[in-house]
């Protein structure tokens, strides 16, 4: 049986020691390869042009054009790739503005390898990530403002789409079938006039709404 194709990596750090030591440590993992690093969102750029990357992993502090405003360049000259953030801020300022940009998930730099292997892997296949400690952010405020025009299963639904949860996920949670999961999140973006789930994720974000239920 053949292997699957490995997923090309291009990594973004300004600190030379982060990015050197996460590149040899994702290289160990058969399913990765990395493309590319760079320590400027703009070289990472030139270079993603060149190699083409499935994932960016990106970090947010970086002198001329921060991670956050790199992303929206990024989504624009490299729309196949999907975007991580690895930073090590868990402000929920930062998380929100990284989803409003169409970034496909944030990583804490203090997690493991392979909760970072996972976020690939996750975003690579079209899924959203958000690592553990970024779920805790998340989940600070508990319950939505007054007023969100949401019945309670739909709060639920919204709050576990708010951590990147799938329609798996959701549906194994709460006990219903993955469908019916889909059919709530078309709902929801109906009725909040969303288009996308990063929408909803940002949305659940801003409410404090974020959570795990059970």
């Amino acid at each position: 049986m053949s292997q699957p194709p490995k997923i090309k990596v291009l990594l973004i750090d300004n600190h030379p020691l982060v990015l050197d030591g996460l590149k040899a440590v994702l290289e160990t993992f058969d399913r990765i390869e990395v493309v590319g690093t760079a320590g400027l969102a703009q070289s990472g750029l030139d270079i993603g042009r060149r190699v083409q990357p499935q994932v960016v992993l990106m970090d947010i502090n970086m002198p001329k054009l921060s991670g956050i405003e790199a992303i929206e360049v990024f989504r624009k000259e490299l729309p196949e790739a999907r975007i991580v953030m690895l930073s090590m801020h868990d402000s929920r300022e930062y998380i929100s503005s990284s989803v409003m940009r169409g970034a496909a998930g944030y990583v804490l730099k203090d997690v493991s390898t392979d909760e970072i292997v996972s976020a690939i892997e996750t975003v690579a296949s079209g899924g959203t990530y958000f690592s553990s400690g970024v779920v805790d952010v998340l989940m600070e405020r508990g319950t939505g403002e007054d007023g969100d025009p949401l019945t309670p299963r739909e709060g639920d639904i919204l709050g576990l789409i708010g951590t990147g949860s799938s329609n798996r996920e959701i549906a194994e949670t709460l006990g219903i079938s993955s469908a019916t999961a889909e059919t709530h999140r078309k709902n929801l973006k109906k009725k909040l006039g969303i288009a996308t789930t990063a929408g909803l994720i940002r949305y659940a974000i801003d409410r404090g709404i974020a959570k795990k239920i059970g």
